[in-house]
């Protein structure tokens, strides 16, 4: 089952709706044309159902295979949204709405899935439903949680669930995957630090909230270090400090600091939480200040199932013969996770070349990577869902 013959030929005219997609980005679950597309190709390909506005802007198609085969179903995921950046590609089908792009493939992965369901409308090779889904607002909406929410795993009877992603940095047609946490939980938070203002001649009279911030940003480093089972990952990272002092002799009455906590486990999510919690407001409280601290849990691990990681491992072998089945867990997020908590599935990735990393404003998707990532998602339902 190599790269198949039809989505070969199907290249160029996947890769056009890929750059259409491209040259429109749109944010989160405001996804009005993309969507639309997305729902007027599937009618167009001769999807046996196509509903809108699941999750609120999601799309699911269903392709009905020979037989119904017990009312067994596939489901194949891609996402649509893009991110806030101002694109810097040049490129002539560069986005055409400044301050948005599709700067983490979600182009490529609607067009690659788009490729299979058009491939699969057409052969009907298997018996069963292939579900294809087009999922709003991965990027820190959970998208991929309010079409669970709305019902999708049990509307359309799905039994195993199964995403992609392109990788910068792996050669096009080599896939990556590995059995259990592939991506972390992310969770993030809002430090806010109250002491007494003053000027910066009379430290002693003030309760200096930078030094305050800055021993908690220190002291935060233990969890990693201390805190945790140094053969389990975790990353806290304060990313931004603010306080409401812009004079270079006004020691600040508050500081606030936002940044996230990556792991990999749910019990290790939950003591690096326990701890920051005590070491911030302990710190804090050491100098004669206050910590207040708003905690917000994102996306859950993507946790790939065994069974069906090697049955996804198998279908990659076959289209490409390049799969590593050991690749790296990443502390990203990817809220994929939300169905496979639902379902059992895996997630893989797909090789998009020497480009830059996704969420850069040079990032571009790799078109060679079209019929690797769209054999793939047809495959899996011809090999899950065979034919009799």
């Amino acid at each position: 089952m190599p790269v198949k013959n039809r989505l070969a030929e199907l290249q160029d005219e996947i890769a056009e709706w890929r750059r259409d997609i491209h040259a429109h980005p749109e944010l989160m679950y405001d996804l009005p044309r993309t969507s639309g597309l997305v729902a007027a190709k599937l009618r167009d390909f001769g999807c046996d159902e196509v509903v809108e506005g699941i999750g609120r802007s999601g799309v699911v198609g269903v392709i009905r295979g020979r037989t119904d085969s017990r009312g067994r179903a596939i489901g194949l995921r891609a996402d649509m949204d893009a991110l806030p950046i101002i694109e810097a590609t040049g490129l002539p089908h560069a986005s055409k709405h400044p301050g948005k792009m599709h700067a983490c493939g979600h182009d490529g992965h609607t067009a690659m899935l788009l490729g299979a369901a058009k491939y699969l409308a057409e052969t009907r090779n298997f018996d069963g439903n292939a579900v294809v889904i087009f999922q709003p607002a991965e990027e820190g909406g959970a998208g991929g949680k309010a079409m669970v929410d709305d019902g999708l795993m049990e509307r359309f009877g799905i039994h195993e669930v199964y995403g992609m992603h392109n990788m910068p940095g792996l050669p096009v047609g080599e896939f990556a995957i590995r059995t259990g946490p592939i991506m972390a939980a992310t969770d993030d938070f809002e430090i806010s630090v109250t002491g007494k203002g003053g000027h910066a001649a009379k430290p002693h009279e003030c309760i200096d909230t930078v030094l305050v911030a800055s021993q908690i940003v220190v002291a935060l480093q233990s969890i990693a270090s201390r805190g945790i089972d140094p053969l389990k990952q975790v990353v806290v990272s304060v990313c931004t400090v603010e306080t409401d002092s812009k004079a270079s002799n006004v020691i600040a009455q508050h500081v606030r600091m936002r940044g996230t906590v990556r792991s990999l486990e749910e019990a290790v999510r939950d003591r690096a939480e326990a701890q920051f919690r005590r070491i911030v407001e302990h710190t804090a409280a050491a100098y004669g200040a206050r910590a207040d601290i708003a905690w917000r849990r994102g996306y859950p691990v993507t946790d790939n199932a065994p069974d069906q990681t090697e049955f996804a491992a198998q279908v990659a072998e076959s289209v490409s013969g390049r799969v590593r089945r050991d690749v790296a867990p990443m502390m990203g997020g990817e809220d994929f996770s939300y169905m496979l908590n639902a379902r059992p599935g895996a997630y893989i990735f797909v090789g998009n070349g020497d480009t830059q990393m996704v969420h850069h404003p040079e990032y571009e998707f790799s078109d060679a990577a079209i019929p690797f990532g769209s054999s793939w998602f047809a495959g899996l339902v011809e090999a899950r869902l065979p034919a009799a």
